[in-house]
């Protein structure tokens, strides 16, 4: 099926018929649902819709698709039954409202004849209605053949649209502007001033649905725009609502989402379930520095879904607004906020990917009709607030969470880290530090080693130099590890001693720690009191027949390391023999060389 917006070039607004429509004919208008270039295809969706409904027609169109549509009815019927099926999800979400204009021969039901005028319900007609002349005269046919295409009634010539579309008031202007922005034709401001853009605007519209592209929307073309427009209005609900808390006017889908509470700095508006469309407005004081903070913020949210090379998503930040257009394969989100009189004004939506259609006229709307107003914004003490959504500002909106986290730490000065091979084994992303993306470079199974290389060359304040000294058992070693994933800012220090230089078996490569770890701790330097890897964390060893005590833990030891790494074409560092350093020095070193290693869907 083609949708309307994206050429679909469905015939409207052309007379139905011969050029003595009746009256009572020019009200008639069908409910369109679907069209096919092929007309074997759409004789076979045809009879499927005939098996539901019993007024399906089907016609060709003037740009040699095949129609089907639902009718015929009255204008308000049409409207009124279309939202009914809509309602029920009995057909497309992008069916709507025409007169028949372009309708020429008649291929559904098989046999019938081309459109003329409705033919009155047999009952309808009185028995004396016929004359008695008709009745005998053998020579007049039964039905009016139906006309030529060309022979169709035509609609205003571009002068005479112009003059009619002169007599308009600034309002009508608008609610035309407005009408091609909902459908996703215009992006200029709704000013009633029909430029440039306003023009190509509707010649696109007309392309769309079959017409000649003049930019001059004739009575007939202008009526269908608005009508369909306000049909769709009242299916989703649409109402200007003035928020006057957070300083927001905007025009909402009222029918599909309802305001549910205040969490400053965002308004909320949700749908019946959790994973229908959603709007939240955003309101909060703040020049450029909160702009851009919040900007970064967003795009830790789980409703922000990250860049992806299958979901790119154009995000944009200027001096005084910012735009982030995101998604993945099960949902869609859109985000904009601007500068205003001191204040940081905006929206986001947020829908199932099952509701792209649907959200992207929501989102025309949105973007058509939001206006800051005023000089306040939410205030932070309207509502109680956790301190997360406090230090945060993220207001009961659920942060984004990697599937899991570990430690690494850096091995040169661009920024190449060693971490654990097994946490990053099945990760469709990888950041360091919760902010630089990386890739997998070189995974060695033997040692359960990987290195990883970010996207872009980064600048450690310390990286990892190898042990040379011997090692001394029983000697205070430290782990320095994100113990807790990214839950807080900085990596942990955890001091034990050295246990031994092989594993439990005699295995070589390995030594054998006397420390209490957590699994966030896996991948981080194993240092000594002269600040030198001996080793990284491993994973915990588990065995089904045994289990070890607490407190005991193994590290891939400094050769291996220095062979994984020259194996990578990194160049290893070796620490100069030297004497402890002070703890201050030594907290400082590893933290310096420990990153947060994030493993992402």
């Amino acid at each position: 099926m083609m949708r309307v917006i994206l050429g679909l070039v469905f015939g409207v607004l052309a007379h139905v018929g011969l050029m003595a429509t009746t009256a009572a004919a020019q009200d008639q208008a069908w409910v369109q649902v679907e069209a096919f270039s092929n007309q074997t295809e759409a004789e076979t969706q045809a009879r499927a819709y005939a098996s539901a409904f019993p007024d399906v027609v089907g016609y060709r169109l003037g740009s040699r698709w095949y129609g089907i549509a639902l009718g015929p009815y009255s204008r308000d019927g049409a409207a009124a039954r279309m939202a009914e099926l809509k309602r029920e999800n009995l057909i497309p979400r992008d069916s709507f409202v025409s007169d028949g204009t372009n309708f020429r021969e008649q291929y559904w039901p098989i046999g019938a004849m081309a459109p003329s005028a409705v033919t009155p319900a047999p009952e309808a007609i009185a028995p004396d209605a016929v004359a008695p002349e008709a009745a005998v005269d053998t020579q007049a046919p039964t039905v009016a053949e139906a006309p030529a295409p060309e022979a169709a009634a035509t609609d205003e010539t571009p002068a005479q649209a112009r003059r009619s579309e002169s007599e308009l008031s600034r309002e009508d202007r608008q609610d035309l502007q407005r009408a091609l922005a909902f459908e996703g034709f215009y992006t200029a401001a709704i000013d009633g001033a029909f430029g440039p853009g306003t023009r190509r605007s509707m010649a696109d519209w007309q392309t769309a649905l079959g017409f000649e592209a003049t930019g001059i929307l004739t009575t007939a073309q202008r009526a269908l725009l608005v009508a369909n427009w306000q049909a769709d209005l009242a299916e989703y609900g649409f109402a200007t609502v003035t928020e006057e808390e957070a300083g927001i006017e905007i025009d909402l889908p009222l029918g599909l989402v309802t305001f549910d509470h205040y969490e400053p700095p965002f308004v909320h508006f949700n749908g019946p379930t959790p994973e229908a469309m959603r709007v939240i407005l955003i309101s909060q004081p703040g020049e450029r520095a909160a702009l851009y903070g919040l900007y970064d913020i967003l795009q830790t949210l789980a409703i922000i879904p990250p860049q992806t090379e299958q979901f790119a998503g154009e995000r944009t930040r200027g001096e005084r607004s910012f735009d982030i257009n995101a998604a993945n394969a099960s949902m869609g989100s859109y985000a904009h906020a601007e500068l205003s009189q001191g204040l940081v004004k905006g929206y986001i939506l947020v829908w199932p990917q099952a509701d792209a259609d649907r959200a992207g006229r929501v989102l025309a709307g949105m973007k058509s009709s939001f206006r800051p107003f005023g000089n306040r914004a939410l205030d932070p003490g309207m509502v109680a607030m956790t301190d997360t959504a406090r230090r945060g500002l993220l207001a009961g909106l659920e942060v984004r969470k990697p599937l899991s986290a570990q430690s690494g730490f850096y091995v040169d000065g661009t920024g190449r880290v060693l971490t654990a091979a097994a946490g990053v084994a099945q990760c469709g992303r990888v950041t360091l530090d919760g902010v630089t993306d990386a890739s997998v470079t070189l995974t060695d199974g033997p040692s359960g080693l990987a290195v990883l290389t970010p996207a872009k060359p980064l600048a450690p304040l310390a990286f990892g130099a190898l042990q040379t000294a011997p090692d001394r058992i029983g000697a205070e070693i430290a782990v320095a590890g994100y113990s807790y994933g990214g839950t807080l800012p900085a990596p942990v220090m955890t001091y034990g001693t050295l246990e031994d230089i092989m594993g439990l078996d005699g295995e070589t490569g390995l030594k054998r720690l006397g420390v209490a770890t957590l699994p966030g701790d896996v991948g981080g330097p194993v240092i000594d009191a002269t600040g030198a890897v001996l080793g990284m964390l491993r994973t915990r060893m588990t065995d089904s027949a045994r289990v070890l005590p607490a407190g005991v833990e193994f590290a891939t030891s400094s050769a291996v390391i220095s062979d994984v790494l020259e194996r990578a074409g990194i160049k290893t560092t070796e620490a100069t023999p030297a004497g402890a350093l002070a703890p201050e020095d030594l907290t400082r070193r590893a933290m310096g060389m420990t990153v947060l290693v994030s493993c992402w869907e």
